[in-house]
């Protein structure tokens, strides 16, 4: 009963006392939105060079970088920046963060915004990894873990740096990972690309209690959160006749992007270590066993150790 309640409070939220008027001035903030070329990731975007901050739009294809690069700058007076980055593939991954560091001496928010969703359950990343769990998970972990010294070095007094992680309603239906489906498997197989989504999900949430855990005293705020659900490209893989019956619980594509900007601009954000946000700019209650701090060190080593063979 309280899953069903979660879920429809989520799905049908309340107006937003939160707009993006009530951003501050973002002037001298460095920010990466991964992902930031579509969906609420571009909107974030939008919002952000609109208060003045310098953005990053960081994914795979240059050409999509390109073309929403010039259509915010028509939009807002103001030109985002790319960097490359495939989040299925480690290699990748790391060139770009030795691109950023070289770029940039501050990193004020980093926002873990980029994913995949239900794709053929065919699919993998360039290291094998299940497509989902290594681009959402991994992928951000490893984006995360090596821009850390630049997240800690930009924290002062009263003014933490910030990671904000995107999840998905989805994490609620899952309640832990099974490390045998990360990796190409039959067991990978067998789960089933939904099913391998809320858990890729979930690790959003798991890893993002993980990274609070460890680094809130050091000045860093980590949230995760549910943007609502939107009407995105994201939806590619589900088959019409089932987006066609979703389309009634859909909500515009600007809607998602609140709560991120919420927790990544605002005073009040860099409260919220530690926190699981619901649609639209709320604390919300997360799925209880991802509190776990069980859970997230074994995220989290495990995490390390699929570095440490790329390195």
């Amino acid at each position: 009963m309280g899953v069903l309640f979660s879920s429809v409070n989520q799905s049908f939220p309340p107006k937003s006392k939160f707009s993006v008027n009530d951003i501050p001035d973002l002037n001298s903030q460095v920010i990466i939105v991964t992902g930031g070329y579509s969906g609420i990731g571009k909107e974030t975007v939008k919002a952000l060079l609109e208060h003045n901050a310098k953005v990053y739009i960081a994914g795979r294809s240059e050409e999509k970088a390109k073309e929403a690069i010039k259509e915010l700058q028509s939009q807002t007076g103001k030109q985002a920046l790319f960097l490359h980055v495939d989040l299925a593939d480690l290699p990748s991954i790391k060139r770009a963060a030795e691109e950023f560091n070289q770029k940039e001496s501050q990193l004020h928010v980093l926002f873990n915004n980029g994913g995949v969703m239900i794709p053929p359950v065919e699919q993998l990343t360039a290291q094998k990894y299940d497509l989902q769990f290594g681009t959402n998970v991994l992928g951000h972990f490893y984006l995360t873990n090596l821009l850390l010294p630049l997240l800690l070095a930009t924290t002062s007094p009263g003014k933490p740096a910030r990671v904000i992680n995107t999840s998905s309603l989805a994490s609620t239906l899952c309640h832990s990972i099974n490390y045998n489906t990360v990796k190409e498997s039959p067991a990978r197989i067998k789960l089933g690309t939904s099913r391998l989504y809320a858990q890729s999900k979930w690790g959003n949430v798991v890893f993002s209690n993980e990274l609070s855990r460890r680094y809130s005293d050091q000045g860093i705020v980590s949230v995760s959160l549910n943007p609502g659900n939107l009407k995105t490209d994201l939806q590619r893989h589900i088959p019409g006749f089932v987006r066609s019956l979703m389309n009634w619980t859909l909500h515009p594509v600007p809607y998602g992007a609140l709560t991120q900007l919420w927790a990544g601009t605002t005073e009040e954000g860099a409260t919220l270590g530690g926190k699981y946000l619901i649609p639209w700019a709320r604390v919300g209650k997360m799925e209880p066993a991802a509190q776990d701090p069980a859970a997230g060190k074994e995220l989290w080593e495990w995490a390390e150790e699929q570095i440490r063979l790329v390195a």
